[in-house]
């Protein structure tokens, strides 16, 4: 049997506590509807990502511009570098107890991962406790980027769309998944597999997963291929972009790469940077926001 974690039991009852007062400040009667969106993110403390979350936001807010919009951070430990600096971010649960207290009824619960892996479903965990709870009269959870062929099928427009104008077919692009243990992991070769039936120099590989550096190199070289743009595929060009990708370390994949012979261009800008990502993401509140 799992044992809970100290910071999940205080935020439960916090939670809970927040969920009576609501409760007992309706009277009896049922409140008015009021939807509101939260979007949940792994997070990042680097300066330069926060343009990818401003895009979303942005996108977010002019696709519902009537729909109050919140943010949230499931990584404790970015949360913990940001409000060292001044800058305080909910936790998810925590975000939807304020909204809960807010008078929120209706709330779509937006993930930003890439994949539906570990973190995900822990959201998914959290989620589905306030509904149980039942403060809200409805609270649902989108999809990540990648839950469905769908999805598989709009994410390879995408990554077409923002292949650089420059590139050559025999030049190669390879794109930086941050990859997991999660059976979820397998989204990464089920997209570079479509992504090759458009364009066998298309590669997708992993930081902590399968591809790895290692695998993707071996088809690089069995190809031939002497050119290869790097391109994160993670919402933000944060940490892993500049280093693991693209740093002068001799592990980066830019050198391990360059060692082999390969010329490495890279070129840090994280999905959410790009409208063609961010509009699989804002589809899928709509598709929550239909429940409502």
């Amino acid at each position: 049997m799992r044992t809970m974690k100290p910071a999940f039991l205080a935020s439960l009852v916090l939670l809970l506590a927040w969920s009576a007062v609501a409760v007992a400040a309706q009277h009896g009667k049922a409140p008015e509807k009021q939807t509101g969106i939260l979007l949940v993110a792994f997070g990042s403390s680097e300066e330069s990502a926060q343009v990818s979350f401003e895009n979303i936001d942005r996108k977010v807010k002019q696709a519902y511009p009537d729909v109050p919009v919140r943010w949230a951070y499931t990584s404790h430990v970015i949360r913990k570098k940001l409000a060292a600096q001044g800058k305080l971010l909910d936790s998810p649960e925590v975000a939807l107890a304020r909204m809960l207290d807010e008078g929120f009824t209706h709330v779509a619960v937006q993930s930003l991962h890439t994949i539906s892996g570990a973190e995900f479903h822990d959201l998914q965990r959290s989620v589905a406790g306030f509904a149980r709870m039942g403060g809200f009269a409805q609270v649902a959870l989108g999809n990540p980027l990648l839950a469905t062929q769908e999805d598989l099928a709009r994410t390879v427009k995408a990554i077409l769309a923002i292949v650089p104008e420059e590139r050559k077919p025999e030049e190669a692009v390879v794109l930086m998944g941050h990859g997991t243990h999660h059976p979820a992991n397998a989204f990464y070769a089920a997209l570079m597999f479509q992504l090759q039936l458009r364009d066998p120099n298309i590669f997708i590989g992993t930081v902590e997963a399968f591809p790895d550096a290692a695998v993707i190199l071996e088809l690089l070289t069995a190809k031939g291929i002497k050119t290869a743009y790097l391109m994160p595929f993670m919402s933000v060009a944060g940490d892993h972009a500049k280093n693991d990708m693209a740093g002068d370390d001799q592990d980066s994949w830019k050198s391990i790469f360059t060692s082999a012979g390969i010329s490495c261009i890279p070129i840090l800008k994280g999905t959410a940077e790009f409208d063609e990502f961010v509009d699989i993401w804002v589809e899928h509140i709509s598709q929550t926001l239909a429940q409502f």
